[in-house]
């Protein structure tokens, strides 16, 4: 693994420590439903308090497309954190600026500033000097724990941290250390499982491990779009008619000497409505038609991704097989996640990630301590073990 300036080494006694949490939580009526993301971070962040600092914690909340939007404001995790970290939690009403500043100067060694979402200014995404320089002037330190967001080139990401001095934190120390082993040291037979919707997020991981690995097991609407890439009809499915073509390259890649092989469901779990009173039948994908819409994959499928689990060293899982929501379409999910923590108790090495294979884990009360590790990442984790190298993580070597 390359070197990095970890928070372990940084002097945070008196200092004001600028940490970029990964938070962005889902939230309802106001409330924080699901704390996952507080809670990787909590180590840091502790550290940082016991260690005489003060907090002040960096973090963006959805999408914000006109500047501050109250659906969007990280104030509902003042409560999180003042539960958790058991201290006083300042807010601000902005992320930069004279209430900022405010905030920041109030806030005493061992209490924490919880800043107000960075998105609610476009320079954030845009990677802006002087947005950066005004987040500089509240801290004296930066730390990056914020894994979710180290694909994105934001000025909190990138120009911030080569303004002053910076440091990674724990958790994504952890995150780099378990990732980099699949590419660095993978353990055979690697298979990966991989879901979602659109086929352009998952070509490069794809890719990758079509050279590095040994089997690619497909679920999910990218499924479908394999299904229909091989000809066969979807009915009235979810799919990427656009990534078709890519589909098909990557099969023919897939079928070339030393590469891995990848799987497409031969049967599916089809419905014509998505409910949970829906009449639901498994069928081979060849006799698909009509409204039929697929919700999951079938038992075929189900066994035969099992059996691979079952003979491989290393698994790497993102993403839900089928429409979880709905539990009558989540029974291939439940059995995958069973035969990895199976594969895992044999001592395998087991990666999961991504919000929604984290969600499916919460809902249906699959404990996450079951799997060697769980990166807090979908997206970054996704381009991170397709190999692409992180600007956010370079200005953090030594």
């Amino acid at each position: 693994m390359q070197s990095y300036r970890t928070l372990d080494q940084a002097r945070v006694k008196g200092k004001r420590v600028l940490l970029r949490a990964g938070f962005d939580l889902p939230m309802k009526n106001s409330k924080v439903t699901d704390i996952s993301r507080v809670k990787a971070i909590e180590k840091s962040m502790k550290y940082v308090l016991k260690g005489g600092g003060i907090l002040i914690v960096m973090a963006h909340q959805g999408r914000p497309k006109n500047g501050p939007e109250a659906q969007f404001s990280q104030k509902p995790i003042v409560a999180v954190l003042k539960k958790l970290l058991k201290t006083t939690v300042h807010f601000a009403s902005d992320c930069i600026g004279p209430e900022a500043e405010k905030a920041v100067a109030k806030a005493k060694p061992g209490e924490v500033v919880l800043l107000e979402n960075l998105r609610f200014h476009p320079e954030e995404k845009k990677n802006d000097y002087a947005f950066a320089k005004q987040l500089k002037k509240l801290g004296d330190l930066y730390v990056n724990d914020a894994f979710t967001n180290c694909h994105r080139e934001h000025a909190s990401m990138l120009a911030l941290p080569k303004m002053m001095p910076s440091f990674m934190g724990f958790s994504l120390t952890e995150e780099v250390k378990h990732l980099s082993a699949v590419l660095k040291s993978p353990k055979r037979p690697l298979t990966l499982i991989v879901a979602g919707a659109k086929m352009e997020t998952k070509v490069p991981v794809i890719e990758h491990f079509l050279k590095k690995g040994d089997h690619i097991l497909i679920g999910g609407c990218i499924a479908n779009t394999f299904i229909a890439a091989r000809g066969f009809s979807v009915g009235a499915s979810k799919y990427d008619e656009a990534g078709m073509e890519q589909a098909q390259e990557l099969m023919l890649k897939s079928e070339k000497p030393r590469r891995a092989k990848i799987y497409v469901p031969p049967d599916a779990v089809v419905a014509s409505e998505l409910s949970e009173k829906a009449t639901k039948i498994d069928l081979p994908v060849e006799d698909i038609e009509g409204d039929m819409c697929i919700f999951d994959i079938g038992k075929v499928t189900v066994k035969r991704y099992c059996d691979l689990i079952s003979a491989s060293k290393m698994i790497v899982w993102n993403g839900p097989l089928g429409v979880y929501e709905f539990n009558r379409f989540s029974h291939a999910s439940k059995r995958i996640a069973e035969a990895i923590v199976k594969a895992t108790k044999r001592g395998a090495v087991s990666i999961i990630g991504g919000g929604d294979t984290i969600d499916f884990h919460l809902r249906y009360k699959y404990p996450l301590s079951a799997y060697t590790f769980v990166s807090m990442g979908g997206g970054a984790m996704l381009e991170f073990i397709g190999g692409k190298r992180f600007a956010s993580l370079k200005v953090l070597e030594k």
